[in-house]
């Protein structure tokens, strides 16, 4: 039996038994499944096709409800948390009325299996120690799927580019890494230990020799803008730039001619960009006029592949667009829904990123660093790729969700005791 099919055992059935007691262990566990994809992604060769994720969730729920639902006091994080919510009712809305109800509904249920566990997640986040658990967890298995193809790719075939990860494609794999590799930066300047330094810079580099190997333009933009972003958010302190900086030196370094024509490419103009770029514009053309014919619940959830014959392109066609896409699809409120989401979370966790805005804990400024940097990161390259489920940016959103959350208890004044934290828990 390999260590993969132990580890997923394991986590599946002796993280149920826990979640019943302990609903936060089963949170994280679904996270890591949901980044690590046992089966389809991870270990592919020995676990089997299986129900990991939907037995630990099921526990999840038993145990959160039989332990009292969680604390639902979420402070300044109650608009964020209600943006996602209010864009799967809409998806429902959207549902009501289409060719095929079947797509719809499949599409809705695995934009649930995301969206609820974030919502059971955030009343679940109680403290300080605990966002710096969750901000870990997804480095370390980001990290590690990212090791996982690099020794693919040192082995002579480069699986990213060929088949993706786990039912997702070079493009959608590379910018999950970017916008986690926003996490790994701050994880790194702000943790004191040196081995924890030392793994958030490992995860850091497999991840972004990940993204270059991935042959994705929208993910080698984001990276830079991800980095960009890092060095205007990062503490004005000599030895930080030099690090931010002697790592895009060895970036660029490694960085091959075929990426570097690969970057460029996205940069030509009209006759010199290729095919694959010019069909983009044609599709997001398309999408917004469907979106103006359609302004309100758009063609139906996922359905823009349904319709995309009609347009000139073959059935099944992606837009390559989240935001387009989403608008085309389930119109411009549901899409606003879901963008809300990631900007009003970035608005409001801006002045935290301040040294002279209070805060309970000097760890709130890194969480809120990290999750801008990650989260605009994201909302670059998802113009650039169809991906409104991927995981990994909801959980990063769900971070800042919770410094939001923690930050909404007032900082202690001079000589004063700290406050009690929003949910009763475990201290910070």
């Amino acid at each position: 039996m390999s260590l993969g099919l132990i580890f997923t055992y394991g986590m599946t059935y002796g993280g149920s038994a826990v979640a019943l007691v302990n609903p936060y262990v089963g949170f994280l566990i679904y996270v890591a499944f949901a980044i690590l994809r046992p089966g389809p992604g991870l270990w592919y060769w020995s676990v089997p096709e299986g129900n990991y994720s939907r037995i630990v969730a099921l526990s999840l729920v038993v145990g959160w409800v039989a332990r009292g639902g969680g604390d639902w006091r979420l402070g300044r994080a109650w608009a964020v948390v209600l943006c996602p919510v209010a864009y799967l009712v809409w998806n429902l809305l959207a549902a009501a009325q289409v060719q095929l109800p079947a797509v719809a509904w499949e599409w809705i249920e695995g934009q649930a299996k995301v969206i609820l566990p974030c919502v059971i997640g955030i009343t679940l986040l109680d403290s300080v120690r605990k966002l710096k658990q969750l901000a870990w967890l997804i480095l370390v298995c980001h990290g590690y799927v990212a090791y996982d193809l690099n020794m693919s790719y040192f082995s002579g075939f480069n699986r990213l580019q060929e088949i993706g990860f786990g039912g997702v494609d070079n493009n959608c794999m590379g910018i999950a890494l970017v916008t986690c590799i926003g996490l790994g930066i701050f994880l790194g300047l702000g943790t004191p230990g040196v081995w924890q330094k030392a793994t958030a810079g490992l995860c850091i580099a497999f991840m972004v020799h990940a993204v270059l190997f991935s042959f994705s333009r929208g993910a080698m933009l984001g990276l830079i803008l991800v980095v960009g972003l890092s060095f205007v958010l990062i503490p004005k302190r000599a030895v930080h730039y030099a690090v931010l900086g002697g790592g895009v030196l060895v970036s660029v370094y490694f960085t091959g001619p075929q990426v570097a024509e690969r970057f460029m490419s996205s940069f030509g103009g009209e006759g010199k960009r290729d095919e694959s770029a010019e069909s983009r514009i044609e599709l997001w053309t398309t999408c917004l006029k469907v979106t103006a014919r359609h302004p309100l619940t758009g063609l139906g959830p996922h359905h823009f592949p349904v319709h995309a014959h009609e347009y000139g392109f073959t059935v099944g066609k992606e837009a390559h667009t989240t935001w387009l896409q989403l608008a085309a699809e389930i119109g411009v409120p549901g899409a606003s829904f879901l963008l809300a989401y990631y900007l009003l979370a970035i608005a409001r966790l801006w002045p935290l990123t301040r040294e002279s805005y209070p805060v309970p804990d000097p760890w709130l400024r890194h969480i809120a660093r990290m999750v801008v940097a990650a989260t605009a990161g994201f909302l670059f390259t998802a113009q650039f790729v169809t991906l409104p489920g991927l995981e990994a940016p909801y959980f990063v959103a769900l971070l800042g969700a919770g410094a939001l959350k923690l930050a909404s208890v007032p900082a202690p004044g001079p000589g004063e005791e700290p406050a009690a934290p929003a949910a009763e828990g475990e201290p910070s």
